[in-house]
C-alpha cells in the first residue's frame, strides 16, 4: 500500500475527508520522517510548498493526525510540542526512546527497545497491563562534549 493510499484509508476509516491541505502536510511529514518537527517548523515547510495553507490548518491537521494515530506528539521539555510520523508499515505499539542534548537541543533516536524485560517485571509485580511507555534520557551529546574538550574544559582522567 502506498503512503497516499494509507492516508486515504486511515482518514476514511475515521470518517474524515482527504483534502489537499491534509495530503500536503502528510507528504511533508513523510519527507521529514527522520525529524521531530514542531508545528511551527512544519508550517514553514508547508508554506514553501503551498502558501495558501494557514498556521491554523496546520495545527488542526496535526491534532487530527494525532487523534487517528498518524503522528505521535512528543514533549522534549523545550517548550514545544514536536511531532513524529508513525510508520504505516510498523506493527510496533511502543515508541522508541530518545536522547536529548541539554546543550544543543539535538534529539537522537534510540532504535532498540530495551524496556521489554522491565515491562514484564512491572506487569507481574503490579498486575498491570502496559500498553506503551515513553522514555527520554537527557544529557550532553558527543559533539557538544567534544566542543567542551576543544575549548579547554577537559575532564581529568
Amino acid at each position: 500500500m502506498s503512503d497516499a493510499d494509507y492516508l486515504v484509508n486511515l482518514l476514511s476509516e475515521n470518517g474524515c475527508k482527504i483534502t489537499v491541505q491534509r495530503n500536503t502536510i502528510y507528504e511533508i511529514l513523510m519527507e521529514n520522517n527522520d525529524k521531530h518537527l514542531s508545528a511551527e517548523e512544519l508550517y514553514e515547510l508547508v508554506i514553501d510548498r503551498s502558501p495558501k495553507i494557514g498556521i491554523a490548518t496546520t495545527y488542526r491537521t496535526l491534532q487530527l493526525f494525532e487523534e487517528i494515530g498518524l503522528v505521535y506528539k512528543h514533549n522534549f521539555d523545550d517548550g514545544l510540542s514536536r511531532y513524529e510520523i508513525l510508520s504505516p508499515n510498523s506493527n510496533e505499539i511502543h515508541q522508541h526512546h530518545h536522547l536529548l542534548c541539554k546543550k544543543c537541543g539535538k534529539i537522537i533516536e534510540v532504535k532498540e527497545d530495551l524496556m521489554n524485560s522491565l515491562e514484564e517485571i512491572i506487569e507481574k509485580q503490579y498486575n498491570f497491563e502496559i500498553l506503551n511507555h515513553v522514555v527520554k534520557f537527557t544529557g550532553i551529546c558527543s559533539q557538544c562534549r567534544n566542543k567542551e574538550n576543544e575549548n579547554g574544559n577537559r575532564k581529568e582522567t
